[in-house]
């Protein structure tokens, strides 16, 4: 019998089906496509890293504005590699919060809530917005979104369809 590490847990081979961690039903590469149908983003690359707590979506720009009273934030990031093209997001700020980055540097960073939909779940995750240009990936998926949806395979890459035909809401 072997378990499996799920972020900061470990579920038993036992685990029966009602066990709170039992919702771990899909094993994930550590690169998958998703999508972010909130921002207009229809398919997106996303590293999948257990290891960052927080999940970081690469912007070219950000600007803030006011908006029926509310902190606002505009935003463009470019999508694809080959062949880039821009997409501009409008988002309710949801705070700011200081990231320690992989160098151990502090940086104060505007968060997002936004909808994402992977291996055919719908859940909301909590985004901060960067600048990660010189990153493989656009998004940075962490534990804190992965923690109880899903297991993640480092030697597993793309596992998914590049479309979800049936999403289940799971937020």
């Amino acid at each position: 019998m072997t378990d499996l590490i799920v972020s900061d847990l470990v579920v038993p081979d036992s685990a029966a089906p009602g066990d709170a961690v039992s919702r771990v039903a899909t094993t994930l590469g550590w690169r998958e496509r998703l999508a972010l149908p909130e921002l207009g983003i229809g398919l997106l690359k996303a590293k999948l890293d257990t290891g960052a707590r927080s999940s970081s979506l690469h912007v070219d720009t950000l600007q803030t504005f006011q908006r029926d009273g509310a902190t606002w934030l505009r935003f463009s990031l470019s999508i694809r590699r080959r062949h880039p093209f821009e997409v501009s997001c409008e988002a309710p700020a949801l705070d700011r919060r200081v990231v320690t980055d992989t160098g151990g540097r502090r940086t104060e960073r505007w968060f997002i809530r936004t909808q994402v939909i992977l291996a055919g779940q719908s859940f909301s995750v909590d985004v901060n917005l960067t600048d990660r240009r010189h990153m493989l990936f656009p998004l940075l998926l962490g534990r804190s979104a992965l923690m109880g949806r899903f297991a993640v395979d480092p030697a597993l890459s793309y596992t998914q369809l590049r479309s979800a035909s049936t999403v289940t809401d799971i937020s």
